[in-house]
C-alpha cells in the first residue's frame, strides 16, 4: 500500500510540475491543483496507513493518527478557495487582454525578442 501512495504521490507531483511549467494560464492553475492534492495525500499518508484501526489512541497497539486527517480537510478547504480567486484572476486578465499567455512580452509593450 506504501508503494502505491508514493507512487500516487510522485505522479501528481510531477504532473503538477510539468503543468505549472506551461505558458498558458489554465494549465498553471490545473498544475497548482495537482500539486495541492500531493501534499494533501503525503500530509494524509503521515498519520499512518493501516485499515481497521481505530482513528484515537486507546490501548490499541496500533491507531490511525487524527491530525493529519484534520490537516488535509483544512487544507481541501483552503485550496478550493484559493483556486476560485485565481480562477477569477486568470479570467479577469484574460477578458482584458484577449491572451492567456504568462509571459507575454507583446502585452507589456516590450521587444518580442
Amino acid at each position: 500500500m506504501e508503494i502505491l501512495v508514493a507512487s500516487a504521490i510522485g505522479i501528481l507531483t510531477a504532473g503538477g510540475l510539468y503543468m505549472v511549467l506551461r505558458l498558458r494560464t489554465f494549465p498553471v492553475i490545473l498544475g497548482v491543483s495537482l500539486l495541492t492534492y500531493a501534499v494533501n495525500v503525503f500530509l494524509f499518508a503521515s498519520g499512518r496507513l493501516t485499515t481497521g484501526a481505530p482513528p484515537i489512541l486507546t490501548d490499541a497497539t496500533m491507531y490511525t493518527d487524527p491530525l493529519p486527517q484534520a490537516l488535509v480537510l483544512t487544507a481541501i478547504v483552503i485550496s478550493f478557495g484559493m483556486t476560485a480567486v485565481v480562477v477569477m484572476i486568470a479570467l479577469g486578465a484574460y477578458l482584458g487582454t484577449d491572451d492567456d499567455h504568462i509571459d507575454d512580452a507583446e502585452g507589456r509593450g516590450e521587444d518580442a525578442t
